[in-house]
């Protein structure tokens, strides 16, 4: 088993609840929805529904760890389901295209592909 890391506290503004995650139970799925509603673009949105999460959900059930970090003999549980093929570039969500990771190794592809840039804000589900 993996040790835990300390909890620190949520980033909604004047919470004071201390979470493993980036907000306590309490914000997650309110700030969830607010960059639903307001942060994300119609386009994506619709790429990204209740199939695509369903679709992400059993890909983590049958790869629970960094698969990149697996291959070099790291156990780091999962953060985030890649794409290897981006859907803006023809990709689909069938499972050959899928690439679970941790946090780390997925924003490393991205600076890899040049995706992020300062303007550019992505969110991430988090498990």
């Amino acid at each position: 088993m993996l040790p835990r890391l300390p909890k620190k506290p949520c980033k909604y503004p004047g919470c004071p609840n201390l979470t493993e995650k980036t907000y306590c139970e309490e914000h997650e799925t309110e700030m969830n929805r607010a960059y639903e509603k307001y942060g994300r673009d119609k386009a994506v949105r619709r790429k990204y529904g209740r199939a695509w999460k369903r679709i992400r959900d059993k890909y983590v059930s049958q790869h629970p760890f960094c698969e990149r970090c697996f291959e070099k003999g790291i156990v780091v549980p999962v953060d985030e389901v890649h794409h290897i093929k981006p859907l803006s570039e023809g990709g689909t969500h069938d499972q050959g295209n899928l690439i679970a990771l941790c946090k780390s190794c997925h924003a490393k592809i991205h600076a890899e592909r040049g995706d992020y840039q300062e303007s550019k804000k992505y969110h991430v589900y988090k498990y």
